[in-house]
């Protein structure tokens, strides 16, 4: 019974609704080259660089350009070029078939580059 009292209905009206997340302003994107020499230019869908962008904002007294920059220097300087970087792609029914690249970063995971030790 404890258990069920703390489980969250979905149907019923809570008594703090959810708050609708405001839009960002800006769309971030990855722009790549593969090792045919195709470009590609994948959009940054992850709540995280959001969430970035508004600390960033709030950190700056609200000087967008600053707040921009921070971002492009995080996902750009740090994650792109000192870590191990991997993208966790998806697609929306809404793309899926008439876009040309239907796929967007849903997230990203950046350990720290690590060398592999000698085996013999």
């Amino acid at each position: 019974m404890e258990a069920e009292r703390l489980q969250f209905n979905l149907f019923q009206q809570p008594e703090n609704p959810f708050e609708v997340v405001k839009k960002l302003p800006y769309k971030f994107s990855y722009v790549f080259e593969d090792n045919q020499g195709k470009k590609s230019k994948l959009m940054i869908e992850d709540w995280e660089i959001g969430q970035l962008y508004w600390n960033c904002l709030a950190r700056n007294q609200g000087n967008e350009s600053k707040a921009v920059e921070v971002v492009k220097k995080k996902y750009v300087d740090d994650f792109a070029k000192t870590k191990d970087l991997h993208l966790y792609l998806g697609t929306s029914q809404l793309h899926h078939y008439v876009s040309h690249n239907p796929f967007m970063i849903i997230g990203t995971f950046h350990p720290k580059i690590e060398t592999q030790a000698q085996l013999f």
